[in-house]
């Protein structure tokens, strides 16, 4: 097993490992080109190679690039973690993994994208790393759902039959049968109700794909009685887009949880095929993502009197319509209004400093916000990290002398997304997740309250 930060450690990799960077090319030119795989830009999108990880062919070594998840290759497994984790001289043991990793489906928990069920509070969280939580939670859902309540859709369905059944066909009927002496034969239109429809050929593909990589004996159990249950069901590939046009109607409602993890998995996992044998099987999250969806879902669940927008993009910086602002966050409380802008970026690492870490194309990133958004206070949020939180915050303030001598103040602050008392071991790993971050959820409202306020 290989354990790899964000752009910090570099692993030797061992022979098991050959030929893993052009099973890595393969699938980043075949992958389905979601917002997921980009995250916040389309950067990546006029990339050829792969940017999964960085293979240093001088030295056989291998370095992770910006996402987070898992890898499995022919049996090996890399464990790809975010940077903020990182420890310089500190050797990652499996603890350390483990409550990584919790933070992982913690942060992913709060995310738009997702819909956890209630029981996922009451998860041990020591049953296994963050995907094999996420299949669990899956099958487990998926197989209780099944046992009392099958998805069934009506398609239209055109067959020649021996009697009318729904309506006749005029058309085909006369073209088909009347000019050709088969009279006694009628075609119809009717919409059964059938069970092999395409959200179940959804589910019957990630239950597949999952069986082969998960290592937990529950969750194989649950998966083998989702396929027998949808036995009949025609096995055929899905994508993300496919899974997220389906839509149900209320007396359907439950399975929308079902819904939204194939559309999870299929957004995040990839894999490669040869010769009918499962080669690769990644499962990748693009950090700087998943670290804005979770500021945004938190706020928007647990911070009381905040009218949370997301991603506004009606404003252009140009009259002309072409370089368009997609602020991450616009905060409003009865007192104010504020820009809010996440960025996962390492800052208040030098104390030295003046600027902290943060960078001058961010503060010009910002000022383009104050003045076509006419809100003068931009809040810039940066993760804590493992070796480093500062309670306080830098602030810069710019006079828009266009604009009467308007202040803007831009102010960045380091939010405590990490629980330090899971980090250290002052916390056992085995309780339940909601009660194993008790703690760092209160602590997290109780600094954007104060940020909020002042």
């Amino acid at each position: 097993m290989i354990n790899l930060f964000e752009y910090k450690n570099k692993e030797e990799l061992s022979e098991e490992f050959d030929g893993l960077d052009m099973f890595l090319d393969d699938i980043w030119r075949q992958r389905e080109k979601t917002g997921f795989y980009y995250g916040k830009d389309d950067e990546d999108e006029k990339m050829e190679a792969q940017r999964f990880l960085q293979f240093l062919h001088k030295t056989g070594e291998v370095k992770s690039n910006k996402y987070v998840g898992v890898i499995h290759y022919e049996g090996q497994k890399i464990n790809l973690l975010p940077k903020i984790f990182f420890e310089v001289g500190n050797k990652t043991t499996q603890r350390n993994i483990n409550a990584i990793q919790q933070h992982i489906l913690w942060w992913l928990s709060y995310c738009r994208k997702i819909k956890f069920p209630n029981y996922q509070t009451s998860l041990d969280t020591e049953k296994s790393d963050f995907f094999e939580v996420l299949i669990y939670l899956f099958a487990k859902y998926t197989r209780q759902l099944l046992t009392h309540s099958i998805y069934q859709q009506y398609e239209e369905t055109r067959r020649e039959m021996s009697y009318v059944r729904g309506r006749l066909d005029v058309d085909r009927y006369i073209t088909q049968n009347l000019s050709r002496a088969r009279w006694h034969k009628v075609n119809c239109i009717f919409d059964p109700f059938v069970l092999d429809n395409r959200f179940n050929q959804i589910i019957k593909y990630v239950a597949t794909i999952l069986m082969n990589q998960t290592e937990n004996d529950e969750s194989k159990k649950y998966l083998r009685e989702i396929l027998f249950t949808l036995d009949d069901v025609t096995d055929t590939t899905a994508t993300s887009n496919e899974c997220a046009a389906i839509q149900f109607n209320p007396a359907f409602a439950e399975f929308e949880t079902v819904r939204d993890y194939c559309q999870l998995f299929l957004d995040h996992a990839v894999s490669f095929d040869y010769k009918n044998d499962l080669k690769l099987f990644a499962f990748l999250l693009p950090m700087e993502y998943l670290f804005e969806d979770f500021i945004f879902g938190f706020i928007e669940k647990e911070v009381d009197g905040v009218k949370a927008t997301s991603q506004a993009s009606a404003v252009h910086l140009d009259e002309d319509k072409t370089f368009q602002l997609k602020p991450d966050l616009i905060l409003e409380t009865k007192a104010r209004k504020i820009i809010a802008d996440t960025k996962y970026k390492i800052v208040y690492s030098d104390e030295e400093d003046p600027k902290k870490g943060i960078s001058q194309p961010d503060l010009y990133q910002m000022l383009s916000y104050a003045v076509r958004f006419e809100i003068d206070e931009i809040a810039l949020f940066y993760p804590d990290t493992i070796q480093n939180y500062q309670s306080g915050h830098k602030e810069f303030r710019i006079k828009d002398q266009f604009a009467e001598d308007v202040n803007i103040t831009i102010r960045a602050w380091q939010l405590p997304i990490i629980n330090r008392e899971l980090m250290d071991g002052s916390r056992n790993q085995r309780v339940y997740l909601d009660k194993a971050f008790e703690g760092a959820r209160n602590v997290l409202r109780q600094r954007l309250e104060w940020i909020l306020k002042h």
